[in-house]
């Protein structure tokens, strides 16, 4: 696995963000059975950068706490099954692995969320890395019942880390 996370903004998270998205992402793949090794990259911005974006890509014109820019196009979630056959699109040329895609958070909304719901900033971080990590494994969360499995998914991959609301 390939992971970069690039921070855009002077605010830091009181932890070691690096660190951190390497076990969610990790840990989402392994959850997911992703059998390839792949590259996804993070960015840190804040509210104001988020905005842009989310107004650019989504034609929404306020921040929002993640945004995912998923490269590969599943017909079922975490379905695998002929990805090969799109090798060009998918999979980096240089290192074999399948990319699928980019992560933004904004620090900000991390802080503010973590607060309005009354857990630490770490929790909420992972909380948003892992959301965004099954975006890019094709989720979504459109519909009631594609919402709960996503937020299913979500829970199970933050227990297994042992990442609770309480702490």
């Amino acid at each position: 696995m390939t992971f970069c996370v690039e921070s855009e903004t002077k605010r830091e998270l009181p932890f070691d963000v690096e660190e951190l998205a390497g076990k969610v992402i990790g840990e989402a793949l392994e959850y997911e059975k992703c059998p390839y090794e792949v590259t996804v990259n993070v960015l840190l911005t804040d509210n104001e950068g988020i905005c842009t974006l989310n107004s650019q890509f989504r034609g929404i014109d306020r921040p929002t706490d993640v945004l995912s820019f998923p490269n590969v196009d599943y017909d079922t979630p975490s379905d695998f099954t002929g990805i090969e056959e799109s090798e060009a699109d998918y999979f980096d040329p240089e290192s074999g692995e399948l990319y699928l895609g980019d992560i933004v958070i904004s620090v900000d909304k991390v802080y503010e969320q973590a607060e309005e719901y009354g857990h630490s900033v770490r929790r909420e971080y992972a909380f948003l890395l892992a959301h965004s990590m099954l975006h890019l494994l094709g989720y979504d969360h459109m519909e009631a019942g594609e919402a709960e499995k996503m937020e299913y998914r979500q829970e199970e991959i933050l227990k297994r880390l042992d990442i609770t609301r309480t702490e």
